[in-house]
């Protein structure tokens, strides 16, 4: 069976050379991000430009994030969809702060309805507002993926997008002798998807692995 090519740095190189098409509003909060102490939680620059072209293929109108951080994602999906709605779930003030004023820079404020509370707690008043959702990326702390991946089931319609971030978790998903909280939860999620008859699923090896599930219709 032919395995995954593995990517260098010069290969990667080549392929963000040939392949990126960053717009000079992500370059600049990319470049602000990358010089805080939690910088390197940030999306790669291929990943953010891979989910704007999944949101296009899909035909999403209604996004929902959850772990929002300094925002490249959501900024990255509404330059993607100039008529793209987005609903935004974070918990940090300080981290979002940046999030806003790169989001009014760029134009796109307008359209992002940021949530500052725990997710479960606005996912739950979204589902009694009978919200629905054509795409969801989720981004937070591991230890709930399982929460946060079934409670946006919940909010997702029918052939609507789900993807997971850090599902190789800089392979400490194979690594025997990780029981951290944080890795269990990462084995527990990609589990439960897996096992989840209700979508069709496909993982990407892509920044630190997207796993992608479509809820069926």
């Amino acid at each position: 069976m032919k395995r995954i090519i593995d990517v260098n740095d010069q290969l990667f190189d080549y392929i963000i050379e040939v392949s990126s098409r960053e717009s000079a509003a992500l370059s600049a909060l990319r470049a602000e991000t990358s010089e805080l102490a939690s910088g390197g939680m940030q999306i790669s620059r291929d990943q953010g430009q891979f989910m704007g072209l999944l949101g296009k293929l899909s035909g999403t109108r209604d996004y929902l994030e959850i772990g929002t951080f300094t925002g490249y994602s959501a900024l990255a999906m509404a330059l993607a969809l100039p008529e793209l709605s987005l609903t935004c779930c974070d918990v940090s003030e300080e981290w979002t702060d940046v999030a806003r004023r790169h989001w009014e820079a760029a134009g796109v404020a307008e359209r992002i309805d940021l949530r500052l509370a725990p997710a479960l707690d606005t996912l739950a008043d979204l589902a009694k507002q009978g919200r629905r959702f054509d795409f969801c990326f989720i981004d937070a702390d591991k230890e709930n993926m399982v929460n946060y991946y079934e409670a946006a089931m919940e909010l997702m319609r029918p052939g609507g997008l789900i993807a997971l971030d850090n599902v190789l978790w800089d392979g400490a998903v194979i690594d025997a002798d990780d029981h951290s909280s944080a890795t269990e939860g990462v084995r527990a999620v990609n589990a439960h998807v897996r096992d989840d008859s209700r979508v069709d699923i496909s993982m990407i090896p892509i920044g630190d692995g997207l796993f992608l599930a479509r809820k069926k219709d």
